[in-house]
């Protein structure tokens, strides 16, 4: 007898290398996988910061040949992605390493898509439409928070739409992740607050989400149990080793918990917030985290809540209120405010980034189904 549906999970993850100076590692991995002509996917800021000549080096001692595309903003844009597919082919390589944070990783993934595929990059947006896997993929990051580099998640800027359109195949998941807290060095107090609080929601959309399970579950709370004492200890000392460490293991869990069990109305909204006002999508995560918890929690189980809340150091009853509270006080003591952000969208855009934000795939897993109102009021609370 074949199992129930409701009985099967899976869970799909590539190949990690966690520690200090795995990025080291590059070369010799790449040469096992069998890379021989690589485009190296960046941006201008991780070559400013150093990272991206020593990766280059390293590739080059293993008898790896390498063409760099830096052309990506953050945000990384459709026209982006096809210019660095281009590049792909006029230069015939034959797989891709992504130095750098979510912007590299993401328009990396689309590069890999449109290379494999054909096509424009937005012709794939949905679930499971990447028909033919990417070449062969390895991801550096140089942020603790993404999570791009372990997930089966890519986000890219539909520039027409003022929208992000969201794919999501296993085809995306790379085949290695270094992940090195050494990298994180270099990320200055308000990319580590941003980054770091996407990894929190991450964490906290995973575990709600419609599709969580066991394995899930243990990753989204270990998360949990990290974030709240390191990332504030990273913001404050680009030092501090052990909080990195933290960090960088906290981001893979995340990550890990998220690709498998999906997200919610939090990073649906702040997909579509973002597309609108072109905002860095942590900072856009921060700002709606509470609000939207607020609704969500009346749907979770208290039982579910109060492992939640024991993960996040929250102590007391009426949790259904305290920890979208805390939500909120813990982007007040990362610098991220939203300093009325609200004021110059009119209620007729708001309204549009609602409707957008409903049409999201990560809208499918929220613990309950909001209409549009609903999260027009969301949007309100965030923003105002």
């Amino acid at each position: 007898m074949s199992p129930s549906l409701d009985e099967l999970r899976k869970f799909v993850a590539p190949e990690v290398l966690f520690g200090e100076d795995a990025r080291a590692l590059c070369g010799a991995y790449a040469e096992r996988i069998g890379m021989r002509r690589v485009l190296v996917v960046t941006d201008p800021g991780v070559i400013a910061a150093g990272w991206v000549s020593p990766v280059i080096d390293d590739l080059a001692s293993h008898g790896i040949e390498t063409m760099v595309f830096s052309d990506i903003s953050p945000n990384p844009r459709s026209a982006q992605v096809s210019a660095g597919a281009a590049v792909f082919s006029a230069e015939r390589c034959s797989a891709i390493v992504a130095v750098g944070g979510g912007s590299p990783m993401d328009c990396a993934k689309g590069i890999g898509v449109v290379a494999s595929n054909g096509g424009h990059v937005l012709d794939y947006a949905g679930v499971d439409r990447v028909a033919v896997p990417m070449p062969p993929f390895i991801c550096v990051p140089t942020t603790a928070g993404t999570g791009a580099d372990v997930s089966q998640f890519a986000i890219i800027t539909d520039e027409q739409n003022h929208a992000k359109a969201g794919l999501i195949s296993k085809s995306l998941v790379p085949d290695l992740a270094l992940v090195d807290p050494i990298m994180l060095t270099t990320m200055d107090p308000e990319l580590t607050a941003a980054t770091g609080t996407d990894a929190l929601v991450h964490a906290v959309e995973a575990y709600i989400s419609n599709g969580a399970w066991e394995m899930t579950d243990d990753l989204a709370l270990a998360a949990m149990r990290i974030i709240p004492r390191a990332l504030p200890a990273c913001c404050s000392n680009s030092e501090d080793r052990e909080s990195q460490r933290a960090m960088a293991l906290a981001s893979l869990n995340a990550g890990l918990a998220f690709s498998n069990a999906s997200l919610g109305a939090v990073h649906a909204l702040a997909h579509a917030l973002g597309g609108q006002l072109d905002a860095a999508h942590g900072e856009c995560n921060a700002l709606l985290l509470g609000p939207v918890m607020r609704r969500n929690l009346k749907h979770v189980a208290p039982e579910r809540a109060a492992l939640m809340a024991d993960a996040l150091g929250i102590e007391g009853s009426d949790l259904a209120n305290r920890i979208p509270a805390w939500f909120d006080a813990f982007a007040l003591e990362l610098g991220i405010e939203a300093h009325n952000r609200g004021a110059g969208i009119t209620e007729a855009e708001f309204e549009r980034i609602a409707r957008t934000a409903s049409m999201d795939a990560c809208m499918a897993t929220n613990p309950w189904r909001p209409d549009v109102a609903d999260l027009v009021e969301m949007l309100h609370d965030a923003l105002d």
